[in-house]
């Protein structure tokens, strides 16, 4: 999304780029998980499930990866240089409540 919006526009507002970039991996992530879960259980439900279990840490994880991009390079644009912390920072940042909730409902984390 950023790496579009840098080649076809890049003069649009770096906030909008961000809201429309966390945006588009919440939505892209729950439609993945909502397939998944749809296997198992009612399309309705599975929704629900995915939704509900993964909008925290995908909102932790895109607000961690735009910082980085933000503080690495000073705006919302991407470089070769500051892609692999960007995605390390969205990797890591997630961890800690993802371990907390499998802890929470007595799910192994090996």
């Amino acid at each position: 999304m950023i790496s579009a919006f840098q080649i076809y526009a890049p003069d649009t507002n770096p906030f909008i780029v961000l809201t429309l970039a966390i945006t588009n991996g919440l939505l892209t992530s729950i439609a993945l998980e909502t397939v998944i879960l749809s296997r198992q259980m009612l399309w309705g439900q599975a929704l629900r499930t995915a939704a509900g279990m993964s909008l925290i840490s995908m909102i932790g994880m895109e607000l961690a990866m735009n910082l980085t991009d933000w503080l690495l390079v000073g705006s919302l644009k991407l470089t070769w240089w500051s892609v692999l912390p960007s995605l390390a920072a969205g990797f890591l940042t997630p961890w800690p409540y993802n371990y907390w909730r499998l802890k929470k409902f007595g799910v192994a984390c090996h």
